[in-house]
């Protein structure tokens, strides 16, 4: 199997500031205990988004108690060895947390966990830079996200160099690995590819998982002319994945599909549109998964293009209404708690 190359940055776009600030909306039970269980920090394209900015966010109204940082490839070493150049993403966001500790920036715990970068590749050759990313993040490490998204058109962007990469037996012996060091695997495919991460959940089924972004169905390109079927055959691969005990599922990620013609598309989206757009989607997750192992994410300041915090959150709010006072802990804060083994 080829070595996956090293993470590239996301190339994002700034968000438009002026265009989200049209809209202002009452938060919705604003006591409610928030974990944001993926947010990333980094500089991308002049387009500053650290500590300050996502301490604005939070501040808009919910009540963000902690947070976990996704990998995106930020501040990354510029030389040495490719297998410890993702290091200095851990060392960055350790300061970020030492940050956020001081109290400095509210009394949300930011970056409480951290989600790095390791290949996986590499088997049983992991172990040592496992314990060099704990060492480094004063004990934030929580495991790594391993990105192998990839699709047969050209249309597609792809984030890995083949399709059934979590299906080689050198990246399940580093799953082992991490299941024995007792570190969470984050997986981000594209909905043809959920058999098989349920493949390696039943392969290393000691290894906590977590399904990234609501599973990625893929609604562009050569999909886009059959909308349902991408719906059967992504609802297909939700259920045969949520079969698997040790799997989770991050909710979030999600195109916002505004219909008709009446839509002032100079103004930002309400939650209620948001929420109108992916609850479909989640709430059959949310049925598939269960609200325990079903996890609400942030994923800014990528979703920030599309709908500010304070939106993004009541919209999922607003998704789970009908959920019980302790299903909606689950979904806010215990799952994602179990899952990265926060405090």
């Amino acid at each position: 199997m080829a070595k996956i190359p090293e993470k590239k940055q996301m190339d994002v776009s700034a968000p438009d500031d002026e265009w989200l600030a049209q809209l202002t909306e009452e938060i919705i039970e604003p006591e409610l205990e928030i974990v944001d269980a993926h947010h990333h920090l980094w500089i991308r394209n002049g387009h500053r988004y650290l500590m300050p900015e996502f301490a604005d966010d939070i501040a808009t109204g919910h009540n963000i108690i902690a947070t976990v940082f996704a990998e995106c490839g930020s501040m990354y070493r510029q030389d040495g060895p490719e297998e410890l150049r993702s290091l200095g993403e851990t060392e960055f966001v350790t300061g970020c947390a030492a940050m956020a500790d001081s109290g400095v920036f509210g009394s949300a715990k930011i970056c409480q966990g951290h989600i790095s970068r390791v290949d996986l590749t590499l088997g049983e050759r992991t172990r040592d830079l496992f314990h060099l990313h704990t060492e480094r993040s004063g004990g934030r490490f929580k495991g790594i996200r391993f990105t192998t998204a990839w699709d047969a058109s050209d249309k597609i962007a792809n984030h890995a160099p083949a399709e059934h990469i979590l299906l080689d037996p050198e990246v399940q012996a580093g799953g082992r690995v991490m299941a024995d060091l007792g570190l969470t695997l984050d997986c981000w495919v594209y909905h043809p590819q959920l058999s098989d991460v349920a493949a390696l959940a039943k392969a290393v089924p000691d290894l906590t998982i977590v399904l990234n972004h609501t599973g990625v169905p893929i609604l562009g390109g050569p999909y886009k002319a059959d909308p349902e079927q991408v719906r059967a055959d992504w609802r297909r691969g939700i259920q045969e994945v949520a079969s698997h005990d040790n799997v989770f599922i991050k909710l979030g990620a999600f195109p916002i599909r505004r219909s008709g013609d009446t839509v002032d598309r100079t103004q930002p989206p309400s939650s209620e549109e948001v929420a109108t757009a992916w609850k479909p989607w989640m709430t059959e997750c949310i049925e598939a998964f269960g609200p325990s192992r079903s996890i609400f994410e942030s994923n800014f300041p990528v979703q920030k293009l599309w709908s500010s915090y304070q939106v993004t959150w009541n919209a999922f709010k607003r998704i789970a209404a009908s959920a019980t006072p302790s299903e909606k802990e689950d979904l806010f804060k215990n799952a994602a708690k179990a899952a990265y083994r926060l405090t």
